[in-house]
C-alpha cells in the first residue's frame, strides 16, 4: 500500500476510534476510591461505555428550554488526538505487521491520558488489559513475516520497566502511583519490541516531559515542588516518542 494512503487510513481509523472514547473517559474519571460513574450530572443512568459523553434525557430537557448540563470531555479533541497518533505511528512503522498492534493500542493510550489528566487516576480495567493485550498481540505478530521487533525483549522490557517503576513507588509512594507501575508494564512491552535503546529513550522522554511540565507549573505559581501531578500522560507520551523513533529506525 502507498505510504500516503496508509497514513490516511490510519488517521481515519484513529478518528473513528476516538469518537467512541468520550463516554468511557467520563465514566472512568471518578476520583480515587470512588466507583466508576454510572450516571450523568443530572442523575440519569448511563448505558454502555462507548460513544459521546451525552445524556439523551438532558438533551431533551435542553431542547425544551432547560439550562444546558454538559458532562465529560468533548469529542473533537479526542478524535483529533487519536487520529494524529495513529497517523504518526503509520508514518513511522510503514506496512510492517506490528502497525496493527499499535493502531489497536493507541486509542487506549489516548483514553488513559484523558482520564489521568482529569482525575489523576489510571483505571485497572484499562492498564492491566493494555499490558496483556500488548504482549499477546506482539506474540502473534512475531509469527508473521517481515516484522521488525522481538517478542522476547518486549516481555523483558515489560518486566524491567514495571519493576523499575515499582521500586520508585516503594521509595516514594506519594510521587509515583501504583497505577503508573501497572501502566509501565504495557509501555515497557511496546518499547521493548524494538529493543533496549528504545526502552531507554521512551523512559527518559517520559521523565523529561514530566519534569518540564512540573517545572512550568512551579514557574507559573500554579503548583509547588511538592504538588503531585498526573504522570501517566507523560509516561504514555514518552513511550509514543520512543516507539516512533524505534519504528522509524528499525
Amino acid at each position: 500500500m502507498n505510504t500516503g494512503l496508509l497514513i490516511i487510513a490510519a488517521a481515519l481509523w484513529g478518528a473513528a476510534a476516538g469518537s467512541f472514547l468520550p463516554r468511557a473517559a467520563y465514566r472512568f474519571s471518578a476520583p480515587a476510591g470512588e466507583p466508576w460513574r454510572d450516571s450523568c450530572p443530572g442523575g440519569h443512568a448511563l448505558k454502555g461505555w462507548l460513544g459521546r459523553a451525552s445524556c439523551p434525557e438532558c438533551e431533551e430537557a435542553v431542547a425544551e428550554g432547560a439550562e444546558a448540563a454538559g458532562h465529560g470531555p468533548r469529542t473533537t479533541p479526542l478524535v483529533i488526538a487519536t487520529a494524529l497518533v495513529c497517523a504518526a505511528l503509520a508514518a513511522a512503522t510503514g506496512t510492517r505487521p506490528e502497525l496493527g498492534v499499535w493502531l489497536l493500542l493507541a486509542p487506549v493510550g489516548v483514553l488513559l491520558t484523558a482520564v489521568d489528566f482529569r482525575v489523576r487516576r489510571l483505571p485497572d480495567p484499562l492498564t492491566l488489559p493494555f499490558a496483556g493485550a500488548a504482549l499477546a498481540l506482539l506474540g502473534l505478530t512475531a509469527l508473521v513475516p517481515e516484522h521488525a521487533g522481538e517478542w522476547t525483549t518486549a516481555l523483558l522490557g515489560s518486566l524491567a520497566l514495571g519493576g523499575g517503576y515499582f521500586v520508585l513507588f516503594l521509595i516514594n509512594p506519594a510521587g509515583m502511583g501504583f497505577g503508573d507501575v501497572k501502566l509501565a508494564l504495557g509501555t515497557g512491552a511496546v518499547l521493548g519490541w524494538y529493543g533496549w535503546p528504545t526502552v531507554m529513550l521512551g523512559t527518559f522522554a517520559g521523565f523529561l516531559l514530566g519534569a518540564l511540565y512540573g517545572g512550568a507549573l512551579v514557574v507559573a505559581r500554579r503548583a509547588s515542588r511538592k504538588t503531585a501531578i498526573a504522570f501517566g500522560p507523560f509516561l504514555i507520551t514518552g513511550a509514543l516518542l520512543g516507539l516512533l523513533v524505534g519504528a522509524y529506525t528499525a
